[in-house]
């Protein structure tokens, strides 16, 4: 079985800094018929489980711990027994919306996750968030960027533990170091791909 890449959308709300904002989040789900692994967990479980269809979640790889990205976390765990991963740096903001649940497990970078055959390299790209983290998948020419990269630039960086120069730098350091053809898949929003952000932000 080839791995691939399941789409869908939760609309729910962000909040930070005592302001909320209506969104729409992209579901991720990368594997194949039998396994998978989610990226994130945003607003609603059972969309998201309506993506996974039926198979094995090995984990809930959280690209950042804003609410918006993991405020179903615990209960897609419970759903699924799948473990929750973050990176470590972003444990104050998980804190904000689950602070009596820990993550259940450590990314890091250069980490690699297999699932359905397919390795699934974690990038640490700080700068939405501090342990923001961007997925590699090279066997599908595809990164999953959070909200780290979008079409059309940079995510934001106007809130509690962002950093604008950090962000950048991760980008250009990070994510531009991988093929031009490389497939962006964004935490909210269309996709794109490396070359066209690298060629609108400058390398």
């Amino acid at each position: 079985m080839t791995a691939r890449i399941d789409h869908g959308t939760a609309a729910g709300t962000f909040s930070l800094d005592g302001q909320t904002f209506d969104v729409e989040n992209n579901i991720w789900v990368v594997g194949d018929d039998t396994e998978c692994i989610v990226v994130d967990a945003p607003h609603s479980v059972e969309a998201i489980l309506a993506v996974v269809a039926g198979r094995r979640v090995s984990a809930i790889v959280c690209t950042h711990a804003h609410d918006d990205h993991v405020r179903v976390a615990p209960a897609l765990a419970e759903a699924t027994g799948a473990p929750i991963l973050l990176h470590p740096a972003d444990a104050p903001v998980w804190e904000l919306t689950h602070p009596d649940r820990a993550p259940d497990g450590d990314l890091a970078d250069g980490q690699e996750l297999t699932v359905g055959g397919t390795v699934v390299r974690v990038l640490h790209t700080p700068g939405h968030a501090p342990g923001a983290v961007s997925l590699h998948v090279p066997d599908l020419g595809v990164v999953l960027t959070g909200d780290t990269l979008f079409q059309g630039g940079p995510g934001a960086t106007g809130r509690s533990f962002s950093d604008a120069d950090l962000i950048v730098e991760s980008i250009r350091r990070v994510l531009f170091a991988l093929p031009e053809e490389t497939v962006v898949h964004t935490g909210h929003g269309d996709s794109t791909t490396i070359g066209a952000e690298a060629a609108a932000l400058g390398r």
